[in-house]
């Protein structure tokens, strides 16, 4: 499997840059991915929705619906896609250090 360095922490990724291990996120990760995905800098709304996505994942093991997610962090569909380009899935989950969503391409 890929890794995935940021400063001195290693982190095994998927081919598609996922996280394999989402005990293995930190914030330096999240921020890392974010430069990758072209965001230049993690604000406190996207804190907010990763967060949200973390939780959501550590109670369900997986990742909210969509609709879930806009309800519960407060930002719609269209905010969404502002903070995270890639969109929700691709995004936000990523950065979130979820493994790759089920259905998702």
């Amino acid at each position: 499997m890929p890794i995935f360095k940021v400063n001195d922490l290693e982190v095994e990724i998927d081919e598609d840059g996922y996280i394999l291990d989402p005990d293995s996120w930190s914030e330096d990760v999240a921020r890392a991915f974010a430069v990758c995905d072209g965001i230049k800098e993690l604000t406190d709304e996207h804190w907010k929705v990763i967060y949200y996505i973390r939780d959501y994942y550590k109670r369900f093991q997986v990742a909210p619906m969509i609709s879930k997610l806009c309800k519960e962090s407060g930002c719609n569909l269209k905010r969404i896609y502002e903070l995270f380009p890639a969109g929700p899935a691709k995004g936000a989950c990523k950065l979130a250090g979820l493994p790759k969503p089920l259905g998702c391409i």
